[in-house]
């Protein structure tokens, strides 16, 4: 039980759990925001979650060979690659709903 791999899981928790408010958050807004207004609050919880994901992944790049022995055959594997583009791609979804504005 590495202190490190806990940090880890707790940063891609949160940032599910940023994701999942960010969603609802935006169903809320749109039916309660006024017109014009834009989508902040979604999506300072989207770029939350970005920068959860993209900490966690960091963590798990500098101290994965403590897991496991390093080898000549050892790879990440296709979920550290679908972290690594999560990320990128919450920041945008983040950045997107704090230029989005409410139409009617």
């Amino acid at each position: 039980s590495s202190e490190w791999l806990q940090s880890v899981q707790a940063m891609m928790i949160l940032s599910i759990i940023f994701s999942v408010l960010s969603l609802f958050l935006f169903f809320c807004q749109l039916f309660t925001l006024t017109k014009g207004g834009r989508f902040y609050i979604t999506g300072v919880f989207q770029i939350l979650a970005g920068l959860c994901v993209m900490s966690g992944a960091a963590i798990f790049t500098v101290r994965h060979t403590d897991w496991h022995q390093a080898s000549e055959n050892t790879s990440y594997g296709f979920a550290y690659i679908l972290a690594w583009l999560a990320f990128p791609l919450a920041l945008a979804s983040g950045i997107i709903y704090v230029i989005l504005r409410k139409r009617e």
